[in-house]
């Protein structure tokens, strides 16, 4: 089915306008009645895919990005200083695949506690956020992660996220049974006692793979 064209130009310049993804019921809040969203969505996806910008969906939503293959184009543009720890990137690897999780459980898969600013980090970056209580006693609160992180690294949804080989292949985990990983951990948090939140430095936000905007 034909969408009409005129439709096609207001979901377009809706999408070039937003300051971040939109999902369908926001672009429809905007548009006349007669306009099938999902249709001219569609359309102006195929239309794009071939172009240096695409039309992608991601955690729900749609937004232009530039195409996966131009990125290296603007890349210093959009280069990141802030650093994360190597505690934070474990911490936010063990959220994302074992969500939802508390903070007691973090603290036994990496074998070391958990440091309260590393949560407050994750938090404030708006790539976590509490998911409820567990239904245990002391009632803990358990992490997950947002829309944020999603949209940050790219996926549509968090069944998306890359399988434990490539992960290990990247940095964020090693591909080894969780119990080596805690001995590991253990023997590394007793070497280094004296900052307890892992070793310095650690791995830039700008070294993850973010969509250009």
């Amino acid at each position: 089915m034909s969408v009409d064209p005129r439709h096609l130009r207001m979901v377009e310049a809706l999408l070039f306008a937003a300051a971040e993804p939109l999902d369908e019921s926001s672009l429809a809040a905007r548009l006349p009645e007669d306009v099938d969203v999902p249709a001219a969505l569609d359309a102006l996806r195929e239309a794009y895919s071939g172009r240096g910008v695409h039309l992608v969906r991601v955690a729900g939503k749609w937004a232009l990005r530039t195409a996966p293959d131009l990125k290296f184009l603007l890349r210093e543009e959009t280069r990141e200083t802030r650093r994360l720890s190597r505690a934070a990137v474990e911490t936010l690897a063990i959220i994302a695949y074992h969500q939802p999780v508390t903070r007691a459980e973090i603290e036994e898969v990496r074998g070391v506690g958990a440091s309260r600013g590393t949560l407050d980090l994750l938090l404030e970056i708006g790539w976590i956020r509490p998911k409820g209580r567990r239904r245990t006693p002391g009632r803990p609160v358990t992490y997950g992660t947002t829309d944020e992180f999603l949209a940050h690294f790219g996926f549509d949804a968090i069944d998306e996220l890359p399988g434990l080989d490539e992960l290990g292949a990247s940095g964020l985990l090693q591909p080894r049974p969780p119990s080596a990983m805690i001995e590991e951990a253990r023997a590394r948090a007793a070497r280094e006692s004296e900052d307890g939140d892992g070793p310095p430095g650690g791995a830039e936000i700008s070294e993850f793979p973010r969509p250009v905007e």
